[in-house]
């Protein structure tokens, strides 16, 4: 009898990041050798005898063994993602506040300290602020643009810096280089939420971050359809520190939804592209408009950051703020009368989006807080999506009249 031949598997080091997004992390069940991904939805997992089982059980992180911390088909959402980001291993939570929650329980105890930037979701604010303060972890905010600040801010007990670039909504960005090294002097764990750019425009482990965090709700999925989190770092962090709170706890994410990211992925690079453009075209329009105080997207020149975007980030995302003269009665006047846009807090799906940050994502933040954030009564966000551009600038004119 021949015996069958065997094709070599690719090096997906030296592959590009488009083919990445397609090809890596895939798993074939060698009974149907299935093309796509597979979907198990099952909770658990079978063993051939007890001795299997009881292996299975000690080396947990090896195998699947329950669906709460090991299915086959979030793993290769996870390997995919952590191929994409750079990173050595990934694991997938069930949101992307799950996820910022898990890397800090992994993480922090009582005593410790965070840094983390002004310039972040309310959400955030609020889970360092109102939670983990419940357990003796303080946080100090800083000046997310203000390396000095970062540095001024470490105590004795710092153990975690934490930051989004660019950030929510106002598209600041930080220098994740210089923070590293920070950081690294401080011997703190140094976490980048990547959500608005993702792997496809910037990539923070090579510039010396060492936790990547993601709402895959957001741009990994691109169609506004599933909720998710992951998680992106080393071995030793993200299998020794956060596999085991994940297997305990259970923030997990489900099958059907990792199936989705999958599929995402595979378009990531394309979107990002084209939603980035229209996004800067977008911001280029809103400059020259009458009663558009100020614009902010990376890609303007007129940016406070643009030269070091566009050094760590090789477009500007498509997230343009922008701030209206007669505040929050035109904001809702200019969000009120659009036709096209979804008036929703959700952001990078292929439909553009519009929002009030101040009354809804960052509504349960302090007014002081929002004041020292830069996020005033007349700040309007749009994420942008696919739709034509002109169709776009269609949409909002009537809002400016």
């Amino acid at each position: 009898m021949k015996s069958k031949p065997t094709r070599k598997k690719p090096d997906f080091s030296k592959l590009a990041l488009e083919t990445l997004a397609v090809r890596a992390g895939t798993r074939r069940t060698a009974e149907y050798q299935e093309h796509s991904e597979a979907m198990f939805l099952t909770s658990s997992f079978c063993f051939d005898s007890a001795e299997l089982a009881a292996d299975g059980f000690a080396h947990a992180d090896q195998g699947f063994i329950y669906s709460r911390f090991t299915n086959p088909t979030v793993s290769m959402f996870q390997d995919r993602l952590a191929a994409l980001e750079g990173g050595e291993a990934c694991i997938a939570t069930a949101s992307g506040m799950s996820a910022i929650l898990t890397m800090a329980m992994a993480h922090l105890q009582a005593g410790d300290h965070v840094i983390c930037s002004r310039s972040v979701f309310g959400a955030t604010i609020q889970l360092f602020t109102s939670i983990l303060g419940r357990f003796g972890i303080t946080t100090t905010y800083v000046d997310l643009a203000d390396n000095k600040s970062w540095q001024a801010a470490v105590q004795p007990n710092t153990k975690l810096f934490y930051l989004e670039t660019p950030s929510n909504p106002l598209t600041e960005i930080a220098d994740i280089k210089a923070i590293s090294k920070i950081a690294k002097k401080a011997a703190a764990l140094f976490a980048v939420d990547n959500c608005f750019c993702t792997p496809a425009l910037q990539k923070p482990l090579e510039l010396g971050a060492d936790v990547v965090i993601h709402s895959a709700t957001k741009y990994l999925d691109g169609q506004g359809r599933v909720v998710g989190g992951a998680i992106v770092g080393s071995n030793d962090f993200i299998m020794g520190k956060v596999f085991p709170y994940v297997r305990t706890a259970g923030p997990t994410l489900s099958a059907f939804n990792a199936w989705v990211f999958l599929k995402g992925l595979e378009t990531l690079e394309l979107r990002m592209k084209q939603q980035s453009q229209n996004a800067l075209a977008l911001a280029q329009w809103l400059e020259k408009q009458t009663g558009v105080e100020r614009v902010y997207h990376p890609g303007l020149k007129s940016h406070p950051q643009h030269a070091l975007a566009m050094r760590q980030q090789k477009e500007g995302g498509a997230i343009v703020s922008f701030t209206l003269k007669g505040g929050k009665k035109a904001a809702f006047k200019l969000i009120n009368q659009t036709k096209l846009c979804s008036i929703t807090a959700n952001l990078g799906d292929t439909r553009t989006t519009i929002t009030h940050p101040a009354t809804t994502t960052h509504c349960r933040v302090t007014p002081e807080a929002r004041k020292a954030a830069g996020i005033s009564d007349g700040l309007v966000r749009i994420a942008v999506g696919l739709e034509n551009i002109n169709d776009l600038k269609s949409d909002l004119v009537g809002g400016f009249k």
